[in-house]
């Protein structure tokens, strides 16, 4: 387990917790692709999601709507060291992707 990995449940919103990040350094981004990888926008490749160090998991939670359950991932490519976000949504509207690499980031901190 990372042991500075964050976890937080916020009520804050999605461009609220990436301006959080960014300010924190988190400036590149990430997308969740098939097979629990993840590819970063800075040098193209593709990461299985278990061999990225996750810094901090923020979410925001819909209350009123589903679509507003976003799970936003710190993270940094182990290939070029970019330190981003990956954001994803979560819960019953996620697509196959998102839950796969969700999943495995998790594992990831808990081991």
């Amino acid at each position: 387990m990372n042991p500075h990995a964050r976890y937080a449940r916020d009520a804050a919103t999605l461009g609220e917790s990436t301006d959080l990040l960014e300010s924190e350094g988190f400036r590149s981004q990430f997308a969740a692709v098939e097979d629990a990888h993840v590819l970063c926008f800075t040098c193209h490749t593709r990461q299985p999601a278990a061999s990225i160090d996750l810094e901090v998991l923020l979410r925001t939670e819909g209350a009123s709507d589903p679509d507003d359950m976003m799970a936003i991932a710190a993270i940094v490519c182990p290939n070029c060291g970019a330190r981003g976000t990956l954001v994803m949504k979560y819960g019953a509207t996620a697509s196959p992707e998102e839950s796969d690499v969700l999943r495995e980031l998790e594992d990831r901190r808990t081991k």
